[in-house]
Protein backbone atom coordinates (compact mmCIF):
# COMPACT_ATOMS: atom_id res chain seq x y z
CA UNK A 1 0.00 0.00 0.00
CA UNK A 2 1.43 3.22 -0.85
CA UNK A 3 1.57 5.82 2.17
CA UNK A 4 -0.75 8.59 1.79
CA UNK A 5 -1.51 12.06 3.93
CA UNK A 6 -5.03 12.20 5.41
CA UNK A 7 -5.95 16.31 5.86
CA UNK A 8 -8.64 17.55 7.83
CA UNK A 9 -8.72 21.33 7.91
CA UNK A 10 -10.88 23.26 10.86
CA UNK A 11 -12.34 26.47 9.98
CA UNK A 12 -14.19 28.75 12.43
CA UNK A 13 -17.11 30.19 10.89
CA UNK A 14 -15.97 34.09 10.44
CA UNK A 15 -17.83 37.55 12.06
CA UNK A 16 -21.55 36.61 12.12
CA UNK A 17 -24.87 39.53 13.45
CA UNK A 18 -24.91 37.70 16.75
CA UNK A 19 -21.32 38.98 17.42
CA UNK A 20 -22.05 42.57 15.90
CA UNK A 21 -25.11 42.82 17.98
CA UNK A 22 -23.30 41.54 21.24
CA UNK A 23 -25.45 38.86 21.56
CA UNK A 24 -25.17 35.02 23.17
CA UNK A 25 -24.50 32.94 20.06
CA UNK A 26 -24.34 29.11 20.90
CA UNK A 27 -27.38 27.86 19.20
CA UNK A 28 -29.05 31.01 18.63
CA UNK A 29 -28.81 31.17 14.69
CA UNK A 30 -27.43 34.70 12.62
CA UNK A 31 -25.82 34.90 9.60
CA UNK A 32 -22.57 36.20 8.86
CA UNK A 33 -21.86 40.02 8.03
CA UNK A 34 -21.07 41.34 5.24
CA UNK A 35 -17.43 41.46 6.37
CA UNK A 36 -18.00 37.63 7.51
CA UNK A 37 -19.13 36.85 3.93
CA UNK A 38 -15.90 38.64 2.62
CA UNK A 39 -14.13 36.74 4.97
CA UNK A 40 -15.30 33.31 3.89
CA UNK A 41 -14.36 33.81 0.70
CA UNK A 42 -10.66 34.39 1.82
CA UNK A 43 -11.04 31.42 3.58
CA UNK A 44 -11.71 29.77 -0.09
CA UNK A 45 -9.19 30.93 -1.68
CA UNK A 46 -6.67 30.28 1.07
CA UNK A 47 -7.72 26.37 1.02
CA UNK A 48 -7.88 26.35 -2.83
CA UNK A 49 -4.22 27.27 -2.42
CA UNK A 50 -3.51 24.56 0.15
CA UNK A 51 -4.74 21.96 -1.95
CA UNK A 52 -3.22 23.04 -5.37
CA UNK A 53 -2.56 19.54 -6.94
CA UNK A 54 -4.04 17.34 -4.07
CA UNK A 55 -5.47 14.75 -5.99
CA UNK A 56 -7.68 13.23 -3.20
CA UNK A 57 -11.34 14.45 -3.18
CA UNK A 58 -12.71 16.24 -0.52
CA UNK A 59 -16.16 16.53 1.58
CA UNK A 60 -17.25 19.48 3.26
CA UNK A 61 -19.30 18.89 7.01
CA UNK A 62 -20.52 21.91 8.31
CA UNK A 63 -22.44 22.79 11.94
CA UNK A 64 -26.01 22.78 10.54
CA UNK A 65 -26.23 26.55 12.26
CA UNK A 66 -27.02 29.06 9.70
CA UNK A 67 -23.35 31.13 10.09
CA UNK A 68 -21.48 28.03 9.16
CA UNK A 69 -23.39 26.75 6.55
CA UNK A 70 -23.48 30.27 4.87
CA UNK A 71 -19.52 29.74 5.30
CA UNK A 72 -19.71 25.65 3.72
CA UNK A 73 -21.69 26.74 1.10
CA UNK A 74 -19.00 29.93 -0.02
CA UNK A 75 -16.18 27.71 0.33
CA UNK A 76 -17.96 24.55 -1.22
CA UNK A 77 -18.75 26.66 -4.28
CA UNK A 78 -15.24 27.58 -4.85
CA UNK A 79 -13.74 23.84 -3.81
CA UNK A 80 -16.12 22.26 -5.79
CA UNK A 81 -16.92 19.44 -2.59
CA UNK A 82 -20.00 18.42 -1.37
CA UNK A 83 -21.54 20.12 1.83
CA UNK A 84 -23.39 17.67 4.76
CA UNK A 85 -24.52 19.61 7.52
CA UNK A 86 -24.14 17.84 11.09
CA UNK A 87 -25.96 19.21 14.08
CA UNK A 88 -22.92 17.41 16.26
CA UNK A 89 -20.73 20.32 14.92
CA UNK A 90 -22.34 23.26 16.64
CA UNK A 91 -21.40 25.23 19.43
CA UNK A 92 -21.63 24.66 22.85
CA UNK A 93 -25.70 25.53 24.09
CA UNK A 94 -26.01 28.53 26.58
CA UNK A 95 -29.50 27.71 27.60
CA UNK A 96 -31.97 29.92 28.33
CA UNK A 97 -28.84 32.88 27.63
CA UNK A 98 -28.67 32.46 23.52
CA UNK A 99 -29.44 35.48 21.88
CA UNK A 100 -29.74 37.71 24.96
CA UNK A 101 -27.35 40.73 25.49
CA UNK A 102 -23.94 38.92 26.84
CA UNK A 103 -24.14 40.98 29.46
CA UNK A 104 -27.40 39.09 30.61
CA UNK A 105 -24.95 35.63 30.53
CA UNK A 106 -21.88 37.32 31.47
CA UNK A 107 -23.69 38.94 35.56
CA UNK A 108 -24.97 34.85 35.70
CA UNK A 109 -22.44 32.90 34.54
CA UNK A 110 -19.88 31.22 37.44
CA UNK A 111 -16.71 29.42 36.58
CA UNK A 112 -16.48 25.64 36.71
CA UNK A 113 -14.84 23.95 39.97
CA UNK A 114 -11.15 22.59 39.01
CA UNK A 115 -12.94 19.44 40.56
CA UNK A 116 -16.07 19.29 38.48
CA UNK A 117 -15.03 20.41 34.60
CA UNK A 118 -16.72 18.15 32.53
CA UNK A 119 -19.66 18.06 34.23
CA UNK A 120 -20.70 21.41 35.42
CA UNK A 121 -24.05 22.64 34.09
CA UNK A 122 -23.60 26.17 35.61
CA UNK A 123 -26.68 28.02 36.70
CA UNK A 124 -28.30 28.66 33.27
CA UNK A 125 -30.87 26.00 32.64
CA UNK A 126 -30.52 23.96 29.58
CA UNK A 127 -27.33 24.89 29.17
CA UNK A 128 -24.35 21.88 27.98
CA UNK A 129 -22.07 20.47 29.91
CA UNK A 130 -18.16 20.49 28.49
CA UNK A 131 -19.03 16.56 28.35
CA UNK A 132 -22.18 16.75 26.12
CA UNK A 133 -20.21 18.97 23.95
CA UNK A 134 -17.18 16.67 23.40
CA UNK A 135 -18.75 13.68 22.96
CA UNK A 136 -21.11 15.11 20.25
CA UNK A 137 -18.23 16.50 18.60
CA UNK A 138 -15.90 13.56 18.88
CA UNK A 139 -18.78 11.21 17.37
CA UNK A 140 -19.11 13.62 14.16
CA UNK A 141 -15.25 13.73 14.04
CA UNK A 142 -14.14 10.08 14.08
CA UNK A 143 -16.71 9.18 11.25
CA UNK A 144 -14.74 11.47 9.38
CA UNK A 145 -11.16 10.18 10.93
CA UNK A 146 -12.69 6.60 9.56
CA UNK A 147 -13.07 8.06 5.61
CA UNK A 148 -9.62 7.59 4.40
CA UNK A 149 -10.86 8.05 0.69
CA UNK A 150 -11.29 11.84 1.80
CA UNK A 151 -9.69 14.99 2.91
CA UNK A 152 -11.85 16.66 5.03
CA UNK A 153 -13.35 20.53 5.94
CA UNK A 154 -14.96 20.86 9.05
CA UNK A 155 -16.46 24.35 9.75
CA UNK A 156 -17.85 24.72 13.24
CA UNK A 157 -17.62 27.04 16.70
CA UNK A 158 -14.95 28.80 18.74
CA UNK A 159 -15.40 26.47 21.80
CA UNK A 160 -16.30 23.51 19.48
CA UNK A 161 -13.53 23.57 17.55
CA UNK A 162 -11.31 21.90 20.84
CA UNK A 163 -12.83 19.05 20.66
CA UNK A 164 -12.14 18.40 16.74
CA UNK A 165 -8.40 18.36 17.64
CA UNK A 166 -8.49 16.55 21.22
CA UNK A 167 -10.71 13.82 18.93
CA UNK A 168 -7.90 14.01 16.33
CA UNK A 169 -5.13 14.02 18.66
CA UNK A 170 -6.87 10.49 20.13
CA UNK A 171 -7.52 12.35 23.09
CA UNK A 172 -10.06 10.74 25.47
CA UNK A 173 -12.98 12.18 26.54
CA UNK A 174 -12.42 11.96 30.21
CA UNK A 175 -9.24 14.07 29.80
CA UNK A 176 -10.37 17.09 27.73
CA UNK A 177 -11.79 18.88 30.88
CA UNK A 178 -9.21 21.67 31.00
CA UNK A 179 -8.36 21.50 27.67
CA UNK A 180 -9.07 25.31 24.87
CA UNK A 181 -7.18 25.78 21.97
CA UNK A 182 -7.79 29.14 21.20
CA UNK A 183 -9.43 30.56 17.85
CA UNK A 184 -10.47 33.35 15.65
CA UNK A 185 -13.10 33.56 13.51
CA UNK A 186 -12.29 32.84 10.25
CA UNK A 187 -9.18 30.80 11.20
CA UNK A 188 -8.28 27.42 9.71
CA UNK A 189 -6.42 24.48 11.36
CA UNK A 190 -4.53 22.69 9.43
CA UNK A 191 -4.24 18.82 10.87
CA UNK A 192 -2.48 16.08 8.85
CA UNK A 193 -2.60 11.87 9.83
CA UNK A 194 0.51 10.51 7.95
CA UNK A 195 -0.91 6.82 7.30
CA UNK A 196 3.25 5.73 7.16
CA UNK A 197 4.34 6.94 10.56
CA UNK A 198 0.81 7.14 12.28
CA UNK A 199 1.69 10.85 13.60
CA UNK A 200 -1.07 12.98 13.87
CA UNK A 201 0.12 16.65 13.16
CA UNK A 202 -1.43 20.27 14.17
CA UNK A 203 0.64 21.43 11.07
CA UNK A 204 -1.07 24.88 11.80
CA UNK A 205 -3.27 25.95 14.37
CA UNK A 206 -6.29 28.98 13.99
CA UNK A 207 -3.93 30.63 11.31
CA UNK A 208 -5.51 33.91 9.96
CA UNK A 209 -3.10 35.05 7.66
CA UNK A 210 -5.45 34.75 4.67
CA UNK A 211 -7.25 37.33 6.34
CA UNK A 212 -5.82 40.53 4.32
CA UNK A 213 -6.49 43.69 6.48
CA UNK A 214 -9.26 41.57 8.66
CA UNK A 215 -9.49 43.64 11.90
CA UNK A 216 -8.59 40.52 14.42
CA UNK A 217 -9.14 40.66 17.81
CA UNK A 218 -6.82 37.04 19.22
CA UNK A 219 -8.15 37.44 22.95
CA UNK A 220 -11.67 37.14 21.60
CA UNK A 221 -13.23 33.73 20.86
CA UNK A 222 -16.16 34.14 18.86
CA UNK A 223 -18.72 31.62 19.28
Amino acid sequence: MVPFMHELFVVTHPHAEHTERDLVGGWFDSRLTPRGRRDAGLVARELCRRREGVGRPLRITTSDLERCRETARILADALGAEVRADARLREISFGEAEGRPNTWLFGRQIPAPDDDRLDYRGPVPRAETRREVATRVEACVRELMADRDHDHVVVTHGYAQTFVLTTWLQVPTDAVGFASFATRPGAITHLRHDDYWRNRAVVALADTSHLEGGLQDPHRKII
